[in-house]
């Protein structure tokens, strides 16, 4: 599982970070997870209670804020939605080299206390 090892570098990054504000406690975690990932998201939630436990993030809600998959047509020059990682351009068929995003892990806020 994957996941946890994922979850302990976003443990590091919080803890990091509320070591540079003072923080007592975190309170909530927000992550930006792409829908191409690779990330089960139950299993991260299970991560983040194990990875978390005896630290500043015990206790802490986390947050996930899905990314959806998406492309850009060279042909047409305009973006467009990747459903189940399908790079086929709708209005022309050609198939997308270039993903915009989908495949994020991010931290993308948190909540200190």
């Amino acid at each position: 599982m994957h996941e946890l090892s994922l979850m302990d570098a976003v443990r590091q990054q919080v803890l990091e970070q509320a070591a540079l504000h003072g923080a007592g406690r975190i309170t909530a975690i927000t992550l930006r997870v792409g829908s191409l990932a690779g990330v089960e998201i139950e299993a991260l939630r299970l991560a983040h209670t194990v990875v978390m436990a005896d630290t500043l993030a015990a206790g802490s809600r986390l947050e996930i804020e899905a990314v959806e998959a998406a492309c850009f047509c060279a042909a047409c020059e305009q973006p467009f939605a990747a459903h189940d990682g399908c790079c086929e351009c709708p209005r022309c068929g050609r198939i997308s080299r270039e993903l915009l995003r989908g495949r994020e892990l991010q931290l993308a806020s948190m909540e200190i206390a």
